[in-house]
């Protein structure tokens, strides 16, 4: 059967890719790291490793000294998107094609299934090996991409600083709510909808169409009432605010809906940060 896939990991990414793959008609086995190797040869066209970074050559290693690759045709694809296909080379033969498959997607939880609809697919490797991972990420609506001279590091910092730096960010939002008066639950009920919605413009409108708010304003004033509030409210949170606004004042010149004297006055309000801050 064309359709059986092998998941060594069943950790977030192991299991959030099972159920995917199961609801897209594929037959997927999916077996805990914790439980260790099959003793049984992997009978399946189709093997991703799903498991940390460090575990992936070491496995790959220890698959082929057991010979468990029972496929004629077997692919193997690990999901670290810092890595390219390289931990993968002891498992490479005439018979078995290898690659990194890394969806830029975020899967918190091994309970909880993302949508991987509209998601990115890296994939790189052998090239019988991309087919085959391309084929299963264009089925689960993803769009596989290849890109030549990849820095794979500088793109797994680029997925963190994103997914886990948007976290953070919610997370600063909803201590602030909470200081405003929101409950906890409210707060994240009411971050979570912004967030999809900067999400959707960032991916429709690209940038720098897609920054909001009083920098893209050149609201200096508004700007300076805000780092005044949060040294008094919520001081721990100053850094992260002027971080993040410095960040936006290049694409706020770039959209130049406010003069550049605007701008100018934006850098030095957060460059002098209230004194209590």
């Amino acid at each position: 059967m064309k359709n059986r896939v092998f998941i060594l990991g069943a950790g977030k990414v192991g299991a959030g890719l099972a159920r995917a793959l199961r609801s897209a008609g594929y037959v997927v086995t999916l077996r805990p790291q914790r439980r260790g190797l099959p003793s049984r040869r992997i009978d399946a066209p189709f093997v991703i490793l799903a498991v940390r970074d460090r575990d992936i050559q070491p496995l790959a290693e220890q698959i082929r000294d057991a010979g468990l690759l029972g496929h004629q045709k077997a692919v193997v694809v690990h999901c670290a998107g810092a890595l390219g296909p390289e931990p993968l080379a002891p498992l490479r033969s005439e018979n078995v094609a290898v690659a990194q498959m890394h969806p830029m997607i975020s899967f918190a939880s091994p309970d909880v299934t993302p949508s991987l609809t509209r998601g990115q697919l890296h994939v790189d490797g052998d090239a019988r090996a991309v087919r085959a991972a391309s084929a299963i990420g264009r089925k689960l609506g993803m769009t596989p991409r290849t890109i030549p001279g990849l820095d794979r590091v500088l793109y797994h910092a680029a997925a963190g600083l994103v997914a886990n730096g948007a976290a953070a960010l919610a997370a600063g939002g909803v201590d602030l709510l909470g200081r405003a008066g929101v409950p906890a639950d409210t707060a994240a009920a009411m971050l979570g909808p912004l967030l999809r919605s900067v999400a959707d413009n960032v991916e429709t409108m690209g940038l720098p169409a897609a920054l909001t708010g009083p920098v893209r304003r050149g609201d200096a004033a508004g700007v300076g009432r805000h780092l005044e509030t949060l040294a008094r409210a919520a001081p721990h949170l100053v850094p992260l605010y002027v971080a993040a606004s410095k960040l936006q004042v290049p694409l706020a010149r770039a959209l130049g809906d406010a003069p550049a004297e605007s701008f100018d006055a934006i850098v030095t309000v957060l460059e002098k940060p209230p004194s209590g801050a």
